[in-house]
């Protein structure tokens, strides 16, 4: 380019066609230029030139197109030039070429750098992950990206670094734990494929374990060998620092242990031996020289004296019995029989071991055929026996004695003490055997006579037995007889008392006056028939010494009232004068049986009443002071005795029937045709009561002027403090107080009913029915008000007492419930609603009533309901039994109704609690 076309001479159009052609290169000369020079820069890789040159048309669309190229190329090479210093040269990775506007193959070229950049980013990142993971501890992590060439090795290599640091950190930490935490010795790591400084680390670590597994294999084979006793043992391994220390504590403690056992070994084997050989010997100075035969040379002595205590003498002195070393010299020991002097009396004092070292050169000489010597140590040991002398031994030796040796002296002499104890002890039994032999043959003579008298007694012993055998039977047989005769007297009389009072309550006012009378004779029949039944049982308990005795404190004003309110009424009916004096001197309360009082005294006064047809009865009551008994088996009293006199002016009793009276079934006037009635069996029964009560009853009579029964008892009855204690009272701790003044009659206080025996019941038929208290009468009290509109269910098989029971209460306003047996009362109360008490007979068929009552308390609803046992058995602990079976309350058969009527309102009204009838 740059040529110009010359043309001389022309002119006009030429010319002007010779400029234009001129013009049009010279332009197109630039214009070429310029592209020729930015596409140069761009071939060189300088992409700073862009054409600038004027152009138009077509030149004009390739500068535009020309310097586009050149500003795309400049932002491209830009972008990577940033892309490659960021990942190549700052290490910042993640960057990517952002080049506007690009297509074809500078938009390709741009995704590849892209994703070069990109895959790079991924795999040095994913290669540092694992690298920092590794520095962290962390052998889990590992190179998963895709990788080609030496990327790929490199990945490789570090995933192959990875599992080896993985595999050795295993086998260490599992090393490191079987043998320092779980105690498995001998482990050893095994990593395969490793080498240079994993290798060496490898072996440093199996070499650790192995040393440590011998060294504690080693202490323990020597441990378990002590344990078992094998002393012999050491460790023998070469070790160094604290272990060595360790090896060498352990094996000086084998050697001691060694040295004590081997000494222990000599000690108890040369005790053992010596004496064994001290068995059966029974002569002392052959002991104390066999002793100093075996010892002195045990000990490496050579001189030994036995010096042997007398027991008998008080000062203790000790005589020289044996020696050794040098027997035949007189000049060295002394001769048999000298007191041993100086540190032998000393030591016996003291009861101490005595030692001497460093013994001056002339104090002793030890002879031989060649020379003499003087000894190194001297001991002087006493021989001891539960703290008394026996003896002493003094060796002497040219070396001193060892500790063992000391040890040894301690323990024999304790050995030596038994022999010789025994020795002596057997020499003063074989004494006292022959003294006791000849006393033997003294005593065989009388043995023989006791012999021959004691054959004698077991044949009165044996008759004896036999009688006592068939007396207890007997007795057993007649209180079971006794027990259900009493069950089937007072089953049918319980229903006659009842309904005869109904009868002579005549509440609808239809019967006469004489039937009245008659259900009042019926009633008063019956009442005499239970009191003979209560008083043939009472003179059975006393027979079979069952009569027991309670023992509490009584008011004497309570015990009068009763007597008052009981027997005035009968007195005024008859026309006679009763009279109840107290004189001074009287205790005001006395610590006794209430109720066998009142049984004694209620019994003395029916007689004197019954006895007596016009006059006057009295009681008088006096301190007798101290009185005597006169019976053998009476306790003499502890304190005052009161004297309840008992005078009349009846019919009186003949001198010669007053012995008599007082015997069973006897009576003054024994006649069939007799004027007065009765069984005679009060007067024994209350005779044989008081003295169970510690007292005793005299009478005195004069025929046709009267009688006086004298009830003599102690203040404080003796049963409370003596053998008796089965009713668990105690004797007041404060004397009762006296009464002063002149006697003075009784004043008549409100009744106070009887208590309820225990076995068999009913002390005092005359309390069973009061005319004065009616059931028109309780039908306005109280009674009336709790018993209105309750349900009551009677459990009894006989009819007869269920028939009365239901008219009484049915007429005090309550609905009755009735059931047979145990079984058919529990359907019953399953049936019914609102029963509010259940009265339960005890003795029933199929199901009696403890069982009933067990299976009633057992059912969660009747757990509160009221249930009140009824019985005409009443043997001793029935009661107790039926309370223990779950029953509310107890009352025996005949019922006292008015008694029972108080019960039952007691319970319905709330009034009464299962504690309060607790035994």
């Amino acid at each position: 380019l740059g040529g110009q076309a010359q043309v001389r001479g022309v002119s006009g159009v030429w010319k002007d066609l010779t400029d234009n052609v001129n013009f049009m290169a010279s332009n197109l000369t630039s214009q070429v230029r310029s592209i020729a020079v930015v596409t140069t820069a761009i071939a060189n890789g300088d992409l700073s030139k862009k054409i600038t040159v004027d152009a138009r048309g077509e030149i004009l669309q390739l500068k535009d197109t020309v310097n586009t190229t050149v500003d795309q190329l400049s932002a491209f090479a830009d972008e990577v030039t940033r892309v490659a210093r960021e990942v190549g040269t700052e290490g910042r990775l993640g960057g990517q070429a952002q080049v506007r506007g690009v297509s074809g193959v500078w938009k390709d070229l741009t995704d590849n750098v892209n994703f070069m950049a990109s895959n790079l980013t991924s795999q040095v990142r994913n290669i540092a992950q694992v690298a920092t993971a590794v520095a962290n501890g962390d052998l889990s992590k590992k190179i998963d990206v895709d990788a080609r060439g030496e990327i790929l090795e490199l990945k490789t290599t570090i995933n192959t670094m990875v599992a080896t640091l993985s595999s050795f950190s295993s086998e260490v930490t599992r090393v490191a734990r079987e043998v320092g935490s779980e105690g498995r010795l001998g482990g050893q790591a095994e990593v395969e494929g490793v080498y240079g400084t994993w290798e060496r680390l490898t072996k440093n670590v199996n070499e650790l374990a192995g040393n440590l597994t011998t060294q504690v294999r080693a202490i323990a084979e020597v441990a378990s060998a002590v344990a078992q006793g094998d002393l012999s043992r050491s460790i023998s391994l070469e070790v160094k620092g604290e272990v060595a220390e360790l090896k060498n504590n352990v094996n000086l403690m084998v050697a001691n242990l060694r040295e004590t056992t081997r000494a222990k070994d000599w000690l108890e084997s040369n005790l053992a031996r010596i004496a064994g050989l001290m068995q059966g010997h029974r002569d002392l100075v052959e002991v104390a020289d066999l002793i100093l035969r075996e010892l002195t040379p045990l000990v490496s002595a050579q001189f030994g004296a036995f010096y042997l205590a007398d027991l008998d003498a008080r000062d203790g002195s000790l005589a020289f019995i044996a020696g050794y070393g040098a027997a035949h010299d007189r000049d060295v020991l002394p001769a048999p029989g000298t007191e041993g002097p100086g540190l032998i009396r000393q030591a016996a004092l003291e009861k101490k071991r005595i030692l001497l070292e460093d013994v001056p050169a002339g104090y002793i000489k030890v002879h031989t055929g060649l020379g003499e010597a003087a000894p190194a140590s001297v001991v002087v040991l006493p021989i001891l026996f539960e703290d008394k002398v026996l003896g002493v031994i003094e060796l002497a030796s040219f070396s001193r004695f060892s500790e063992v040796h000391l040890a040894f002296f301690d323990q024999f002499v304790v050995t030596i003490g038994v022999a010789i104890n025994t020795i002596i002890a057997n020499a003063r039994t074989e004494s006292l055997l022959s003294e006791s032999q000849r006393l033997a043959q003294q005593l065989q003579g009388r043995s023989d006579e006791l012999q021959r008298q004691q054959a004698e007694l077991r044949k009165s012993n044996a008759a004896l037995e036999e009688k006592a055998h068939l007396l207890a039977t007997s007795s057993r047989y007649k209180s079971e007889f006794l027990a259900n005769m009493s069950h089937e007297l007072r089953t049918p009389l319980n229903s006659l008392l009842i309904l005869a009072r109904l009868l002579a309550d005549n509440p609808a006012g239809n019967l006469s006056e004489q039937e009245v009378e008659f259900a009042t004779t019926i009633h008063n029949a019956g009442s005499d028939l239970l009191q003979l039944i209560n008083d043939i049982l009472d003179l059975s308990k006393i027979e079979a010494g069952r009569m027991d005795v309670r023992p509490e404190t009584l008011a004497l004003s309570k015990l009068l009232d009763y007597v008052d309110a009981t027997f005035r009424p009968l007195t005024v009916d008859r026309g006679l004068t009763f009279e109840i004096q107290v004189r001074s001197g009287v205790p005001c309360e006395l610590f006794n049986d209430e109720r066998r009082l009142q049984q004694i005294l209620r019994n003395l006064l029916s007689n004197a009443v019954k006895f007596t047809g016009a006059g006057e009865v009295r009681l008088e009551v006096s301190n007798a002071g101290a009185f005597e008994f006169g019976g053998d088996d009476v306790p003499a009293p502890a304190g005052d005795v009161i004297a309840f006199a008992v005078s009349d002016t009846g019919i009186g009793i003949a001198a010669d029937k007053l012995p008599a009276i007082f015997g069973a079934f006897q009576q003054a006037d024994g006649t069939t045709s007799r004027k007065y009635g009765g069984t005679g069996l009060g007067l024994s029964i209350s005779s044989e009561i008081a003295r169970l009560l510690g007292g005793e009853i005299h009478a005195s009579s004069e025929l046709g002027r009267g009688s006086t029964f004298t009830l003599y008892v102690p203040a404080v009855c003796p049963a409370a403090a003596g053998p008796g204690e089965q009713s668990g009272a105690a004797v007041p701790e404060k004397e009762p107080e006296r009464s002063a003044g002149p006697p003075a009659r009784r004043a008549v206080a409100a009744r106070v009913a009887p208590q309820q025996a225990e076995w068999p019941v009913g002390d005092g038929g005359d309390d069973l029915w009061h005319p004065d208290v009616r059931l028109s009468e309780l039908a306005d009290g109280p009674v009336a008000a709790a018993f209105a509109g309750r349900r009551v269910l009677i459990v009894d098989d006989d009819i007869r007492n269920v028939y009365s029971l239901t008219h009484v209460l049915g007429r005090l306003g309550m609905e009755v419930v009735y059931a047979e047996n145990g079984r058919e009362g529990i359907e019953v109360l399953e049936r019914e609603e609102k029963i509010a008490l259940v009265l339960m007979d005890v003795m029933m068929p199929e199901m009696d009533g403890y069982e009933t009552l067990g299976v009633v308390r057992q059912m969660p609803r009747f757990a509160g309901l009221p249930i009140i046992a009824l019985t005409a058995k009443a043997m001793p602990g029935d009661r107790e039994k039926t309370i223990a079976c779950g029953a509310s309350d107890y009352v025996p058969k005949p019922v006292d109704l008015d008694h029972l009527l108080e019960v039952m309102r007691g319970w319905l009204a709330g009034e009464r609690s299962a504690e309060e009838e607790a035994p």
